[in-house]
């Protein structure tokens, strides 16, 4: 009688954890304070590169039925950093993302389509959101691979429980979020702003 390779046992054991997981709540405020969104404005006199840590919010996710994913990624306006000082102040002025009254920038999921199974472990999707900044939102479609690691947790932190790990890049029209509107149209300004973001969330036993 043929034996089973090891493959095949790891393939089906895998299939049968996410099978049991069902609906999970995963949480995105990271406690080893790695997760972080990357933003580019690559403007043609004077490109701005810089990083947002405050990310923060709750994912809903069944890795047998992605398509029910819900939740929100929330960061904090005021996280939001470049490497130069001066460029943060304006950066988190009136003018700009006004941090102080406008102190969050969500992305709220309401919908998902377009779901593609590309591993035992990830799935690409896109994504149909609601974008909060500066106070105005806009619905957005987003690109999004989520990478569901039973058991990660405990790679990571040294903990029972699973991980749930989206990467997305995609980008936003400065003006549709009134971010310094007087210098729409400026060679120093892009108008276009490219996100990139990497984080995982956590889900505790």
């Amino acid at each position: 009688m043929r034996m089973p390779c090891l493959s095949t046992i790891f393939v089906c054991l895998t299939l049968a954890a996410v099978a049991a997981a069902g609906e999970q709540s995963f949480d995105f405020k990271d406690p080893k304070g790695v997760n972080a969104m990357y933003f580019l404005l690559d403007s043609q006199v004077e490109p701005i590169m810089g990083l947002a840590a405050g990310i923060s919010g709750k994912i809903k996710f069944d890795a047998a039925a992605p398509a029910k994913a819900s939740g929100s990624i929330v960061v904090a306006a005021k996280s939001l950093q470049t490497q130069n000082k001066g460029m943060n102040e304006k950066l988190h002025s009136p003018e700009w993302l006004d941090v102080e009254t406008q102190p969050e920038i969500t992305f709220a999921f309401k919908s998902v389509k377009d779901v593609k199974k590309v591993s035992e472990t990830a799935t690409e999707m896109m994504v149909v959101g609601d974008f909060t900044c500066r106070g105005v939102t806009k619905e957005l479609t987003i690109p999004v691979r989520a990478d569901y690691l039973a058991g990660g947790l405990k790679n990571r932190m040294g903990k029972e429980g699973d991980l749930l790990v989206l990467r997305t890049s995609f980008s936003i029209k400065r003006g549709d979020f009134e971010i310094k509107k007087d210098m729409l149209g400026s060679p120093v300004v892009a108008d276009e702003i490219q996100i990139r973001a990497h984080v995982t969330g956590t889900c505790a036993k």
